[in-house]
């Protein structure tokens, strides 16, 4: 049994098409459906039900699915180790919100670049069912997530801790200074909030919808720097991580709100997938993140 062809047939799986699998790995559609059939064929069942250009797992393919990643997995260990140096390299994908990244590559990047010169980061964004959507499909190392607590048996929590929030605004405000504010007192307000359905952001919506409010940005992004700039310059109030809006608070640009009848929990946490193979250079990379403050 080929290694490649066990590659593939992962990649078939967890796409669900002979097309997208191909395009994954370089080759072509017919060499993709020639290496399923080998494995076929050597196997002697059939790994994916085709019914109206519908692609499926059979029962042999789903028992399959779970030894060709054990394999896959043990084979790059066995690599890595024997070509390990003492100096980690390779690329490291992780999956988390806009301000999480933010946060990292603005004041964390200079510092574990010059510690791990040889990592490669890639980030990308998505909003929390998408993040884990990638990891069970192996699309991503890791995540950073800024949401409700996430528990579950398939996810190993490598590190978490509470977030502070608050409504934030221009210090100028008529509402800085005042105690005990309520929601429904600041709906005539203009908002300038992060993207709708997308962590915090998607609580506080369903918080306010249990008590029958709702807020309309006037501007919705994904970028809290350009948020904090909005407001800086005296446009709306936004709900924010405290760590994305401290040293403005301290600088005297924004001002917090004691907005009382808000209260939910928000949680940063560091996952992977239980079964993922943990690489010396992922390895690292965790080791870093658990070292560093998550909260600047």
């Amino acid at each position: 049994m080929e290694i490649r062809n066990l590659r593939t047939f992962l990649q078939v799986a967890e796409q669900n098409s002979f097309t997208a699998a191909a395009n994954t790995l370089g080759y072509s559609q017919s060499t993709v459906s020639f290496q399923i059939k080998q494995l076929e064929d050597e196997l002697a069942c059939l790994l994916f039900d085709r019914i109206n250009h519908t692609l499926t797992l059979t029962d042999r393919g789903r028992e399959l699915l779970e030894y060709a990643q054990k394999v896959l997995r043990l084979t790059d260990e066995f690599k890595q180790n024997i070509v390990s140096t003492n100096e980690p390299e390779g690329t490291v994908h992780i999956v988390s919100p806009d301000s999480v990244c933010e946060a990292m590559m603005m004041t964390n990047y200079t510092d574990f670049y010059n510690q791990y010169p040889n990592i490669k980061l890639k980030f990308s964004t998505a909003d929390t069912s998408d993040m884990f959507r990638m990891l069970d499909r192996n699309e991503a190392d890791i995540v950073l997530t800024l949401d409700s607590h996430v528990y579950g048996r398939d996810y190993i929590i490598a590190k978490e801790e509470p977030v502070q929030m608050h409504f934030v605004t221009n210090v100028r405000s008529p509402y800085v200074g005042k105690k005990n504010l309520s929601m429904r007192q600041l709906l005539g307000e203009t908002f300038v909030l992060t993207e709708e359905g997308v962590g915090y952001r998607r609580l506080l919506d369903q918080v306010l919808e249990k008590m029958s409010l709702e807020v309309r940005p006037v501007l919705e992004l994904g970028r809290t720097d350009i948020i904090t700039e909005v407001l800086s310059n005296g446009i709306g109030i936004s709900f924010l991580p405290d760590f994305v809006t401290k040293e403005l608070v301290e600088a005297g640009r924004l001002a917090y709100l004691d907005v009382l009848d808000i209260q939910f929990d928000v949680w940063k946490q560091l996952l992977y997938h239980r079964n993922k193979w943990i690489s010396h250079t992922l390895r690292c990379f965790i080791e870093y993140v658990k070292r560093m403050e998550f909260q600047n």
